[in-house]
């Protein structure tokens, strides 16, 4: 490998010693001249053509989007998580758990302009009022077994915005775990754009809210 790398720059050496010793040898050949994308200009001053310049302005476009994508991302991800905060302080000042739904609810659409956010809970007991009461399974079912968190076009989650459902494109739902003995709820985010939430998104904020959330609730007992 280094008998290669040297036998290169050694030619690299020739070919620039070459050029720099007879200049007329580049000026001459028009076709190499097109090739390379320079042009001479009157003064006999290696000038970059059309081509060299279009590569360069390309370049610098790429270059440029990327960077605007970036600090759109960033700035997103930075507003996402100033409204999650903010969420936090009104959820951990709810009085019940029914005032704890209806702030996520109302949350959902005037922070996160969502279509509606509803807190679900597993059976055998009934639920604290405003939840939606859940068979004994079901957060598997909608979620996946064992699964935290899902997002996406989830038609087999509709049916936990009621009458809300056909509002709903897209849903993002965390799952919850609340009390002693455990019993296993669902937090759900609904979306009127199918393209609101994806597979592909990260969930780590509504993981945190999610979290605020259990322990809010546990601050009641159950009903």
């Amino acid at each position: 490998m280094l008998r290669v790398d040297a036998h290169e720059c050694a030619r690299d050496e020739a070919i620039r010693a070459f050029l720099t010793g007879r200049p007329g040898f580049l000026l001459g050949d028009p076709e190499l001249m097109q090739a390379l994308g320079v042009r001479p200009d009157a003064a006999n001053v290696i000038d970059f053509g059309p081509e060299a310049l279009s590569r360069a302005a390309r370049a610098h476009r790429q270059e440029t989007s990327v960077r605007r994508r970036l600090e759109q991302v960033a700035a997103a991800n930075y507003d996402a998580q100033i409204r999650t905060h903010e969420a936090v302080v009104e959820v951990i000042a709810a009085k019940n758990h029914s005032d704890l739904a209806r702030r996520l609810d109302e949350l959902s659409r005037s922070h996160f302009g969502l279509a509606a956010a509803v807190m679900a809970l597993e059976g055998p007991d009934r639920a604290p009022a405003g939840w939606r009461p859940l068979a004994e399974g079901q957060a598997d079912l909608v979620l996946g077994e064992g699964k935290p968190a899902r997002l996406g076009v989830l038609p087999t989650a509709l049916g936990l915005f009621g009458a809300r459902a056909e509002d709903i494109g897209s849903v993002a739902l965390v799952r919850l775990t609340l009390w002693t003995p455990a019993r296993t709820g669902v937090l759900a985010f609904g979306a009127a754009s199918a393209e609101a939430f994806n597979a592909d998104m990260g969930h780590e904020l509504l993981d945190f809210l999610a979290r605020v959330v259990e322990r809010t609730a546990e601050r009641w007992p159950l009903p």
